[in-house]
Protein backbone atom coordinates (compact mmCIF):
# COMPACT_ATOMS: atom_id res chain seq x y z
CA UNK A 1 0.00 0.00 0.00
CA UNK A 2 1.37 3.40 -0.99
CA UNK A 3 2.17 5.85 1.83
CA UNK A 4 -0.30 8.70 2.33
CA UNK A 5 0.31 11.80 0.23
CA UNK A 6 1.94 14.45 2.42
CA UNK A 7 2.09 18.21 1.76
CA UNK A 8 5.15 19.54 0.00
CA UNK A 9 7.78 21.06 2.31
CA UNK A 10 7.80 24.82 2.78
CA UNK A 11 11.23 26.25 3.69
CA UNK A 12 11.02 28.93 6.39
CA UNK A 13 13.89 30.84 4.80
CA UNK A 14 11.61 31.64 1.85
CA UNK A 15 9.10 33.35 4.11
CA UNK A 16 11.78 35.20 6.08
CA UNK A 17 13.52 36.48 2.94
CA UNK A 18 10.54 37.43 0.76
CA UNK A 19 8.44 39.32 3.32
CA UNK A 20 11.04 42.13 3.80
CA UNK A 21 11.54 42.38 0.03
CA UNK A 22 7.80 42.67 -0.59
CA UNK A 23 7.44 45.21 2.21
CA UNK A 24 10.21 47.36 0.74
CA UNK A 25 8.50 47.44 -2.68
CA UNK A 26 5.22 48.49 -1.05
CA UNK A 27 6.79 51.21 1.11
CA UNK A 28 9.22 52.55 -1.52
CA UNK A 29 6.62 54.78 -3.31
CA UNK A 30 6.08 56.66 -0.02
CA UNK A 31 9.75 57.58 0.35
CA UNK A 32 11.74 60.41 -1.23
CA UNK A 33 12.81 60.57 -3.96
CA UNK A 34 9.60 59.19 -5.43
CA UNK A 35 10.42 56.58 -8.10
CA UNK A 36 8.92 56.71 -11.59
CA UNK A 37 5.55 54.92 -11.73
CA UNK A 38 5.30 54.54 -7.93
CA UNK A 39 2.11 52.45 -8.00
CA UNK A 40 3.91 49.86 -10.12
CA UNK A 41 6.47 49.39 -7.35
CA UNK A 42 3.67 48.73 -4.88
CA UNK A 43 2.06 46.28 -7.30
CA UNK A 44 5.31 44.30 -7.48
CA UNK A 45 5.38 44.16 -3.68
CA UNK A 46 1.79 42.96 -3.47
CA UNK A 47 2.60 40.33 -6.10
CA UNK A 48 5.33 38.92 -3.87
CA UNK A 49 2.89 38.91 -0.97
CA UNK A 50 0.41 37.04 -3.21
CA UNK A 51 3.02 34.39 -3.98
CA UNK A 52 3.91 33.89 -0.31
CA UNK A 53 0.25 33.85 0.81
CA UNK A 54 -0.76 31.24 -1.79
CA UNK A 55 2.32 29.17 -1.02
CA UNK A 56 1.54 28.93 2.69
CA UNK A 57 -2.26 29.24 2.91
CA UNK A 58 -3.18 26.52 0.40
CA UNK A 59 -1.68 23.66 2.46
CA UNK A 60 -2.81 25.29 5.71
CA UNK A 61 -6.46 25.49 4.64
CA UNK A 62 -6.55 22.24 2.68
CA UNK A 63 -7.65 20.04 5.65
CA UNK A 64 -10.54 22.45 6.30
CA UNK A 65 -11.82 21.89 2.76
CA UNK A 66 -11.47 18.12 3.18
CA UNK A 67 -13.54 18.24 6.39
CA UNK A 68 -16.20 20.20 4.50
CA UNK A 69 -16.27 17.35 1.95
CA UNK A 70 -14.67 19.54 -0.71
CA UNK A 71 -12.28 16.79 -1.68
CA UNK A 72 -11.69 14.45 -4.55
CA UNK A 73 -9.67 11.53 -5.83
CA UNK A 74 -7.04 11.97 -8.48
CA UNK A 75 -8.43 9.93 -11.38
CA UNK A 76 -5.01 9.49 -12.96
CA UNK A 77 -3.22 8.00 -9.96
CA UNK A 78 -3.06 4.57 -8.33
CA UNK A 79 -3.68 5.97 -4.84
CA UNK A 80 -7.02 7.20 -3.53
CA UNK A 81 -5.94 9.78 -0.94
CA UNK A 82 -8.48 12.60 -0.53
CA UNK A 83 -7.13 15.78 -2.12
CA UNK A 84 -8.66 19.17 -1.24
CA UNK A 85 -10.65 20.67 -4.09
CA UNK A 86 -11.84 24.21 -4.82
CA UNK A 87 -8.50 25.66 -3.73
CA UNK A 88 -9.09 28.31 -6.35
CA UNK A 89 -11.26 29.94 -3.68
CA UNK A 90 -8.16 30.47 -1.52
CA UNK A 91 -6.23 31.88 -4.48
CA UNK A 92 -9.10 34.15 -5.53
CA UNK A 93 -9.51 35.47 -1.98
CA UNK A 94 -5.81 36.34 -1.76
CA UNK A 95 -5.85 37.91 -5.21
CA UNK A 96 -8.92 40.11 -4.70
CA UNK A 97 -7.92 41.16 -1.17
CA UNK A 98 -4.52 42.37 -2.37
CA UNK A 99 -6.13 44.21 -5.31
CA UNK A 100 -8.34 46.01 -2.78
CA UNK A 101 -5.38 46.90 -0.55
CA UNK A 102 -3.60 48.25 -3.61
CA UNK A 103 -6.30 50.90 -4.32
CA UNK A 104 -4.68 53.79 -2.34
CA UNK A 105 -1.38 53.42 -4.18
CA UNK A 106 -2.87 54.00 -7.60
CA UNK A 107 -6.00 56.04 -6.95
CA UNK A 108 -5.35 58.10 -3.81
CA UNK A 109 -4.87 61.82 -4.49
CA UNK A 110 -2.47 62.07 -1.56
CA UNK A 111 -0.13 59.47 -3.01
CA UNK A 112 -0.60 60.73 -6.56
CA UNK A 113 0.37 64.25 -5.39
CA UNK A 114 3.75 62.96 -4.24
CA UNK A 115 4.90 63.14 -7.84
CA UNK A 116 3.66 66.71 -8.33
CA UNK A 117 6.51 68.33 -6.44
CA UNK A 118 8.86 67.96 -9.38
CA UNK A 119 8.57 67.39 -13.07
CA UNK A 120 5.73 65.25 -14.34
CA UNK A 121 6.43 61.57 -14.21
CA UNK A 122 5.75 60.00 -17.57
CA UNK A 123 2.82 57.62 -17.63
CA UNK A 124 1.49 58.51 -14.16
CA UNK A 125 -2.25 58.99 -13.87
CA UNK A 126 -3.29 62.57 -13.31
CA UNK A 127 -5.40 63.37 -10.25
CA UNK A 128 -8.25 64.61 -12.45
CA UNK A 129 -8.78 61.16 -13.94
CA UNK A 130 -8.47 59.22 -10.70
CA UNK A 131 -12.21 58.97 -10.06
CA UNK A 132 -12.88 57.70 -13.57
CA UNK A 133 -10.10 55.13 -13.31
CA UNK A 134 -11.25 54.13 -9.83
CA UNK A 135 -14.79 53.40 -11.04
CA UNK A 136 -13.36 51.20 -13.80
CA UNK A 137 -11.08 49.45 -11.29
CA UNK A 138 -13.93 48.82 -8.82
CA UNK A 139 -16.22 47.44 -11.52
CA UNK A 140 -13.43 45.06 -12.48
CA UNK A 141 -13.11 43.94 -8.85
CA UNK A 142 -16.86 43.39 -8.69
CA UNK A 143 -16.73 41.17 -11.77
CA UNK A 144 -13.89 39.19 -10.19
CA UNK A 145 -15.91 38.78 -6.98
CA UNK A 146 -18.92 37.53 -8.94
CA UNK A 147 -16.70 35.15 -10.91
CA UNK A 148 -15.37 33.78 -7.61
CA UNK A 149 -18.88 33.25 -6.26
CA UNK A 150 -20.14 31.60 -9.44
CA UNK A 151 -17.03 29.44 -9.73
CA UNK A 152 -17.41 28.18 -6.18
CA UNK A 153 -21.11 27.45 -6.78
CA UNK A 154 -20.03 25.45 -9.82
CA UNK A 155 -17.61 23.48 -7.66
CA UNK A 156 -20.28 22.75 -5.04
CA UNK A 157 -23.19 21.91 -7.36
CA UNK A 158 -21.11 20.37 -10.20
CA UNK A 159 -22.99 22.16 -12.98
CA UNK A 160 -23.03 20.41 -16.35
CA UNK A 161 -21.16 21.91 -19.30
CA UNK A 162 -24.22 22.91 -21.29
CA UNK A 163 -25.41 24.99 -18.32
CA UNK A 164 -22.09 26.47 -17.20
CA UNK A 165 -21.09 27.93 -20.57
CA UNK A 166 -23.18 31.14 -20.18
CA UNK A 167 -22.38 31.62 -16.47
CA UNK A 168 -19.48 34.06 -17.08
CA UNK A 169 -21.94 36.43 -18.74
CA UNK A 170 -23.39 37.11 -15.29
CA UNK A 171 -19.99 37.95 -13.84
CA UNK A 172 -19.27 40.32 -16.74
CA UNK A 173 -22.39 42.45 -16.11
CA UNK A 174 -20.72 44.96 -13.70
CA UNK A 175 -17.83 45.36 -16.12
CA UNK A 176 -20.12 46.06 -19.07
CA UNK A 177 -22.47 48.36 -17.16
CA UNK A 178 -19.69 50.65 -15.95
CA UNK A 179 -18.07 50.52 -19.38
CA UNK A 180 -21.34 51.84 -20.83
CA UNK A 181 -21.89 54.41 -18.06
CA UNK A 182 -18.38 55.79 -18.57
CA UNK A 183 -18.98 56.15 -22.32
CA UNK A 184 -16.65 53.35 -23.32
CA UNK A 185 -15.36 53.29 -26.88
CA UNK A 186 -17.19 50.99 -29.33
CA UNK A 187 -15.27 51.99 -32.47
CA UNK A 188 -12.86 49.61 -34.18
CA UNK A 189 -10.22 50.18 -36.84
CA UNK A 190 -11.07 48.41 -40.09
CA UNK A 191 -8.40 46.19 -41.70
CA UNK A 192 -6.87 47.63 -44.87
CA UNK A 193 -8.53 45.15 -47.31
CA UNK A 194 -12.03 46.09 -46.03
CA UNK A 195 -11.61 49.86 -45.94
CA UNK A 196 -12.95 50.45 -49.47
CA UNK A 197 -16.25 49.00 -48.24
CA UNK A 198 -16.43 50.03 -44.55
CA UNK A 199 -14.13 53.02 -44.21
CA UNK A 200 -11.30 53.57 -41.71
CA UNK A 201 -13.32 53.23 -38.48
CA UNK A 202 -16.62 51.48 -37.75
CA UNK A 203 -18.84 52.00 -34.71
CA UNK A 204 -20.10 48.55 -33.68
CA UNK A 205 -22.41 49.92 -30.99
CA UNK A 206 -24.35 47.10 -29.25
CA UNK A 207 -22.38 44.50 -31.21
CA UNK A 208 -19.24 45.58 -29.35
CA UNK A 209 -20.92 44.78 -26.02
CA UNK A 210 -21.92 41.40 -27.40
CA UNK A 211 -18.29 40.87 -28.38
CA UNK A 212 -17.09 41.76 -24.89
CA UNK A 213 -19.65 39.39 -23.35
CA UNK A 214 -18.50 36.55 -25.57
CA UNK A 215 -14.86 37.40 -24.75
CA UNK A 216 -15.48 36.95 -21.02
CA UNK A 217 -17.31 33.69 -21.71
CA UNK A 218 -14.47 32.37 -23.84
CA UNK A 219 -11.53 33.33 -21.63
CA UNK A 220 -13.23 31.75 -18.62
CA UNK A 221 -14.46 28.52 -20.17
CA UNK A 222 -11.50 27.92 -22.48
CA UNK A 223 -9.15 27.41 -19.53
CA UNK A 224 -11.76 25.27 -17.78
CA UNK A 225 -12.21 23.03 -20.82
CA UNK A 226 -8.49 22.38 -21.13
CA UNK A 227 -8.15 20.68 -17.75
CA UNK A 228 -7.96 17.27 -16.16
CA UNK A 229 -4.27 16.75 -15.42
CA UNK A 230 -2.13 18.10 -12.60
CA UNK A 231 -0.96 21.64 -13.23
CA UNK A 232 -2.87 22.19 -16.48
CA UNK A 233 -5.22 25.00 -15.44
CA UNK A 234 -2.78 27.04 -13.38
CA UNK A 235 0.05 26.66 -15.92
CA UNK A 236 -2.17 28.02 -18.70
CA UNK A 237 -3.16 31.02 -16.58
CA UNK A 238 0.45 31.62 -15.53
CA UNK A 239 1.90 31.61 -19.04
CA UNK A 240 -0.90 33.78 -20.46
CA UNK A 241 -0.49 36.28 -17.59
CA UNK A 242 3.27 36.46 -18.15
CA UNK A 243 2.66 36.99 -21.87
CA UNK A 244 0.29 39.88 -21.11
CA UNK A 245 2.88 41.38 -18.74
CA UNK A 246 5.59 41.23 -21.42
CA UNK A 247 3.21 42.94 -23.85
CA UNK A 248 2.44 45.64 -21.25
CA UNK A 249 6.12 46.29 -20.57
CA UNK A 250 6.63 47.22 -24.21
CA UNK A 251 4.41 50.28 -23.67
CA UNK A 252 6.01 51.64 -20.49
CA UNK A 253 8.52 54.51 -20.36
CA UNK A 254 12.09 53.27 -20.34
CA UNK A 255 15.26 55.35 -19.79
CA UNK A 256 16.89 53.65 -22.79
CA UNK A 257 15.71 52.78 -26.26
CA UNK A 258 16.29 49.98 -28.74
CA UNK A 259 14.87 48.84 -32.05
CA UNK A 260 13.15 45.60 -32.95
CA UNK A 261 13.87 44.63 -36.59
CA UNK A 262 10.25 43.73 -37.41
CA UNK A 263 10.97 44.07 -41.14
CA UNK A 264 12.39 40.56 -40.88
CA UNK A 265 8.83 39.38 -40.15
CA UNK A 266 7.25 41.26 -43.03
CA UNK A 267 6.62 44.63 -41.34
CA UNK A 268 7.58 47.66 -43.41
CA UNK A 269 9.25 49.54 -40.55
CA UNK A 270 11.33 48.88 -37.48
CA UNK A 271 9.70 49.23 -34.06
CA UNK A 272 11.42 51.64 -31.70
CA UNK A 273 10.94 50.85 -28.01
CA UNK A 274 11.81 53.15 -25.12
CA UNK A 275 13.36 56.57 -24.94
CA UNK A 276 12.60 59.44 -22.60
CA UNK A 277 9.54 60.68 -24.50
CA UNK A 278 8.50 57.67 -26.53
CA UNK A 279 7.04 55.86 -23.48
CA UNK A 280 7.92 52.52 -25.00
CA UNK A 281 5.66 51.65 -27.91
CA UNK A 282 3.08 54.15 -26.63
CA UNK A 283 4.95 56.87 -28.59
CA UNK A 284 4.30 59.55 -25.98
CA UNK A 285 0.66 58.64 -25.33
CA UNK A 286 0.07 58.88 -21.58
CA UNK A 287 -3.39 57.36 -22.07
CA UNK A 288 -1.88 54.25 -23.64
CA UNK A 289 0.71 53.98 -20.87
CA UNK A 290 -2.07 54.22 -18.28
CA UNK A 291 -4.00 51.41 -19.97
CA UNK A 292 -1.08 49.03 -19.79
CA UNK A 293 -0.29 50.08 -16.22
CA UNK A 294 -3.89 49.17 -15.40
CA UNK A 295 -3.27 45.76 -16.96
CA UNK A 296 -0.07 45.28 -14.99
CA UNK A 297 -1.87 46.05 -11.73
CA UNK A 298 -4.10 43.02 -12.34
CA UNK A 299 -1.59 40.67 -13.96
CA UNK A 300 1.34 40.96 -11.54
CA UNK A 301 -0.59 39.71 -8.45
CA UNK A 302 -2.19 37.02 -10.63
CA UNK A 303 1.26 35.69 -11.54
CA UNK A 304 2.20 35.65 -7.85
CA UNK A 305 -0.92 33.70 -6.86
CA UNK A 306 -0.52 31.24 -9.74
CA UNK A 307 3.15 30.60 -8.93
CA UNK A 308 2.34 29.91 -5.28
CA UNK A 309 -0.53 27.58 -6.10
CA UNK A 310 1.37 25.80 -8.86
CA UNK A 311 3.86 24.53 -6.28
CA UNK A 312 1.06 22.49 -4.71
CA UNK A 313 -0.82 21.64 -7.91
CA UNK A 314 2.22 20.35 -9.78
CA UNK A 315 2.49 16.60 -10.41
CA UNK A 316 1.65 14.79 -8.20
CA UNK A 317 -0.91 17.37 -7.04
CA UNK A 318 -1.55 18.07 -3.36
CA UNK A 319 -4.40 20.46 -4.15
CA UNK A 320 -6.96 20.89 -6.92
CA UNK A 321 -7.99 24.33 -8.22
CA UNK A 322 -11.61 23.51 -9.02
CA UNK A 323 -13.62 25.69 -11.38
CA UNK A 324 -13.15 28.73 -9.13
CA UNK A 325 -9.58 29.36 -10.28
CA UNK A 326 -10.57 29.03 -13.94
CA UNK A 327 -13.42 31.52 -13.51
CA UNK A 328 -11.28 34.10 -11.71
CA UNK A 329 -8.25 33.89 -13.99
CA UNK A 330 -10.44 33.95 -17.10
CA UNK A 331 -12.34 36.99 -15.83
CA UNK A 332 -9.06 38.73 -14.96
CA UNK A 333 -7.92 38.32 -18.56
CA UNK A 334 -11.25 39.68 -19.82
CA UNK A 335 -10.93 42.67 -17.49
CA UNK A 336 -7.53 43.73 -18.82
CA UNK A 337 -8.41 42.94 -22.43
CA UNK A 338 -11.56 45.06 -22.30
CA UNK A 339 -10.49 47.90 -20.01
CA UNK A 340 -7.01 48.29 -21.51
CA UNK A 341 -8.38 47.93 -25.06
CA UNK A 342 -6.16 45.15 -26.39
CA UNK A 343 -8.71 42.33 -26.65
CA UNK A 344 -7.45 41.21 -30.08
CA UNK A 345 -3.90 40.90 -28.76
CA UNK A 346 -5.24 39.05 -25.71
CA UNK A 347 -7.02 36.50 -27.90
CA UNK A 348 -3.74 35.78 -29.69
CA UNK A 349 -2.35 34.50 -26.37
CA UNK A 350 -5.21 31.98 -26.33
CA UNK A 351 -4.20 30.18 -29.53
CA UNK A 352 -3.96 26.72 -27.85
CA UNK A 353 -7.30 27.33 -26.11
CA UNK A 354 -8.91 28.38 -29.40
CA UNK A 355 -7.67 25.18 -31.04
CA UNK A 356 -8.94 23.11 -28.12
CA UNK A 357 -12.32 24.87 -28.19
CA UNK A 358 -12.79 24.33 -31.93
CA UNK A 359 -11.73 20.71 -31.51
CA UNK A 360 -14.18 20.26 -28.61
CA UNK A 361 -17.15 21.97 -30.28
CA UNK A 362 -18.81 18.76 -31.60
CA UNK A 363 -18.90 17.36 -28.07
CA UNK A 364 -19.66 20.63 -26.27
CA UNK A 365 -22.68 21.30 -28.48
CA UNK A 366 -24.05 17.76 -28.46
CA UNK A 367 -23.21 16.65 -32.00
CA UNK A 368 -20.97 13.92 -30.59
CA UNK A 369 -21.74 12.39 -27.16
CA UNK A 370 -19.73 14.08 -24.41
CA UNK A 371 -18.88 11.93 -21.37
CA UNK A 372 -18.75 13.49 -17.90
CA UNK A 373 -14.95 13.32 -17.87
CA UNK A 374 -12.87 13.57 -21.02
CA UNK A 375 -9.52 13.25 -19.25
CA UNK A 376 -7.01 10.82 -20.75
CA UNK A 377 -7.26 7.14 -19.79
CA UNK A 378 -4.82 6.04 -17.09
CA UNK A 379 -3.18 2.58 -17.20
CA UNK A 380 -1.96 1.77 -13.67
CA UNK A 381 0.39 -1.05 -14.77
CA UNK A 382 2.52 1.29 -16.89
CA UNK A 383 1.69 4.64 -15.23
CA UNK A 384 1.02 6.02 -18.72
CA UNK A 385 -1.84 8.00 -20.16
CA UNK A 386 -3.69 6.97 -23.33
CA UNK A 387 -6.39 8.82 -25.29
CA UNK A 388 -9.81 8.35 -23.70
CA UNK A 389 -12.72 7.39 -25.91
CA UNK A 390 -16.41 8.04 -26.32
CA UNK A 391 -18.23 4.78 -26.99
CA UNK A 392 -21.41 4.45 -29.06
CA UNK A 393 -22.68 1.44 -27.16
CA UNK A 394 -26.31 2.50 -26.66
CA UNK A 395 -27.05 3.76 -30.14
CA UNK A 396 -25.05 4.39 -33.32
CA UNK A 397 -23.92 7.95 -34.09
CA UNK A 398 -26.15 10.21 -36.13
CA UNK A 399 -25.18 10.98 -39.71
CA UNK A 400 -23.94 14.41 -38.61
CA UNK A 401 -21.83 12.93 -35.81
CA UNK A 402 -20.45 10.27 -38.13
CA UNK A 403 -19.60 12.84 -40.81
CA UNK A 404 -17.94 15.15 -38.27
CA UNK A 405 -15.86 12.35 -36.77
CA UNK A 406 -14.76 11.07 -40.17
CA UNK A 407 -13.62 14.57 -41.19
CA UNK A 408 -11.72 14.96 -37.92
CA UNK A 409 -10.17 11.51 -38.37
CA UNK A 410 -9.03 12.45 -41.90
CA UNK A 411 -7.33 15.52 -40.40
CA UNK A 412 -5.63 13.35 -37.76
CA UNK A 413 -7.55 14.95 -34.88
CA UNK A 414 -9.23 11.77 -33.63
CA UNK A 415 -8.99 8.02 -34.06
CA UNK A 416 -12.04 5.93 -34.91
CA UNK A 417 -12.96 2.32 -34.33
CA UNK A 418 -15.24 1.25 -37.18
CA UNK A 419 -17.31 -1.91 -37.51
CA UNK A 420 -15.74 -3.81 -40.47
CA UNK A 421 -19.06 -5.13 -41.72
CA UNK A 422 -21.47 -2.23 -41.30
CA UNK A 423 -18.98 0.65 -41.42
CA UNK A 424 -20.60 2.23 -38.36
CA UNK A 425 -18.37 4.19 -35.97
CA UNK A 426 -18.13 2.27 -32.68
CA UNK A 427 -15.61 4.42 -30.77
CA UNK A 428 -13.78 7.72 -31.14
CA UNK A 429 -11.09 9.36 -29.05
CA UNK A 430 -12.43 12.34 -27.11
CA UNK A 431 -11.98 15.67 -28.82
CA UNK A 432 -9.52 17.53 -26.59
CA UNK A 433 -6.02 18.81 -27.18
CA UNK A 434 -4.69 16.51 -24.45
CA UNK A 435 -6.07 13.43 -26.21
CA UNK A 436 -4.76 14.86 -29.48
CA UNK A 437 -1.24 15.04 -28.01
CA UNK A 438 -1.48 11.43 -26.82
CA UNK A 439 -2.84 10.35 -30.19
CA UNK A 440 -0.05 11.97 -32.20
CA UNK A 441 2.87 11.58 -29.77
CA UNK A 442 1.94 8.27 -28.17
CA UNK A 443 1.26 7.30 -24.54
CA UNK A 444 3.19 9.23 -21.90
CA UNK A 445 3.10 9.94 -18.19
CA UNK A 446 1.09 12.81 -16.75
CA UNK A 447 4.06 15.01 -15.93
CA UNK A 448 5.39 14.88 -19.49
CA UNK A 449 1.93 15.63 -20.88
CA UNK A 450 1.55 18.82 -18.83
CA UNK A 451 5.08 19.85 -19.85
CA UNK A 452 4.10 19.46 -23.51
CA UNK A 453 0.99 21.53 -22.81
CA UNK A 454 3.12 24.28 -21.27
CA UNK A 455 5.55 24.24 -24.19
CA UNK A 456 2.58 24.53 -26.55
CA UNK A 457 1.28 27.51 -24.57
CA UNK A 458 4.69 29.20 -24.71
CA UNK A 459 4.97 28.52 -28.45
CA UNK A 460 1.50 30.01 -28.85
CA UNK A 461 2.61 33.19 -27.08
CA UNK A 462 5.70 33.46 -29.30
CA UNK A 463 3.46 33.09 -32.34
CA UNK A 464 1.10 35.70 -30.88
CA UNK A 465 3.89 38.28 -30.56
CA UNK A 466 5.03 37.47 -34.10
CA UNK A 467 1.54 38.06 -35.46
CA UNK A 468 0.86 41.16 -33.36
CA UNK A 469 4.09 43.03 -34.03
CA UNK A 470 5.08 41.52 -37.36
CA UNK A 471 2.36 40.17 -39.57
CA UNK A 472 -0.31 42.59 -38.32
CA UNK A 473 1.40 45.26 -40.42
CA UNK A 474 0.00 43.51 -43.49
CA UNK A 475 -3.61 44.31 -42.54
CA UNK A 476 -3.23 47.39 -40.30
CA UNK A 477 -1.17 50.52 -40.88
CA UNK A 478 0.25 53.09 -38.44
CA UNK A 479 1.31 52.19 -34.91
CA UNK A 480 -2.09 50.51 -34.29
CA UNK A 481 -2.55 51.99 -30.85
Amino acid sequence: MAPPLSPRPLPSILLISLIPVASWFVIRPLLDPVPPLPALWASVGFSIFAFVAALYLVPALGPTFVKADLKGKDLLKVYSDPIPESQGLVCASIYILLLILFIPFSFSTSIASLSDSGSKIEGLLGAASLHHELSVYLSSLLSLLMATLLGFLDDVFDIRWRHKLPIPLIAAIPLLMVYYAEGGNTHVVVPIPLRPFLGLIVNLGPLYYLYMSLLSTFTTNSINILAGINGSEVSQALIIAISVIVNDLLYLPWPFDFRIPMHLLGNRIEVEVGGAWHAGMAYGSIELVDRHLFSLYFMLPLVGVCLGFMYHNWYPARAFPGDTLCYVTGMAFSVVGIQAHFSKTLLLFFIPQIFNFLLSCPQLFGIVPCPRHRVPRFVPDTNLLHPSKTVFDKRPPTWLASLTLRIFATLGLTELTIDPTSGIVLEATNLTILNFFLLRLGPMNEKKLVQILMCTQIAGSVLAFTIRYGLAGLVYDGDRR
